[in-house]
């Protein structure tokens, strides 16, 4: 953080003329921001100055972004958005398989990326729902531990990114209610969902697996047709 407390961000683009008017918008937001055009230089340059936040460009020089996502996610405990030219499913899953937090494709959408950027600080802050303190979620034999950002099923502690952890939460704080997408998309994001982006049904389908549910008959993480998802009382 700097003299001013404006939140840090990288900007890891290789486009000079994006970076300069991503760079920009942000600033004129009340953001700090630094860039760098090379991914093999960005992965140092993460780990050391710890930015509030890195927004990541996937085709970058000398490393392409998934794998500089990959190489900082144990040492660098920040939000990265994914932001690329590509826009197929396989790269969406792929950016949260190496802990990306949020994926955005381009063209840059300024005041979406601003809402989205936002979100993500937000949630690294405290509480994604509402101001009540941090506190620990048991339904039957799920824990969802909010003040140490851990989960326990069974007893088995599990390995969940940021924001396989937050969708979670926000599940279990809402436990026997169904969500519909837009609900959950706009407590996430912090914007109304668009109606295309598949995020959320993606991290869904990533958290049953890791809680062991059904994919052909999931109990765990139930969707409602139609409507969106629920998790029930009784885990």
């Amino acid at each position: 953080m700097n003299a001013n407390n404006a939140p840090q961000i990288l900007l890891v683009e290789d486009d000079a003329a994006l970076a300069e008017i991503v760079a920009d918008f942000l600033v004129s937001h009340g953001f700090e921001v630094t860039t760098e055009a090379r991914g093999d230089t960005a992965v140092g340059r993460i780990i050391n100055e710890l930015p509030a936040a890195v927004i990541l460009d996937v085709n970058l020089p000398g490393l392409d972004g998934f794998s500089v996502c990959r190489e900082v996610r144990s040492a660098y405990p920040g939000p990265i958005m994914i932001l690329t030219a590509r826009g197929s499913e396989i790269d969406e899953v792929i950016g949260l398989e190496v802990g990306a937090d949020d994926y955005m494709a381009k063209p840059v959408r300024p005041r979406a990326l601003l809402a989205r950027l936002q979100s993500l600080l937000r949630r690294g802050v405290g509480s994604i729902v509402g101001d009540a303190p941090p506190h620990k979620i048991q339904l039957g034999q799920l824990i969802v531990d909010e003040a140490n950002r851990a989960v326990q099923i069974e007893g088995t502690a599990l390995d969940l990114t940021t924001a396989e952890f937050d969708l979670l939460l926000l599940l279990a704080k809402n436990a026997g209610k169904v969500l519909s997408r837009n609900d959950i998309y706009e407590q996430i994001h912090g914007v109304k969902f668009d109606g295309v982006d598949r995020s959320i049904d993606l991290r869904i389908s990533r958290l049953r697996k890791k809680l062991g549910d059904d994919p052909t008959n999931p109990e765990r993480i139930k969707s409602v047709r139609g409507v969106g998802y629920i998790l029930p009382l009784n885990q």
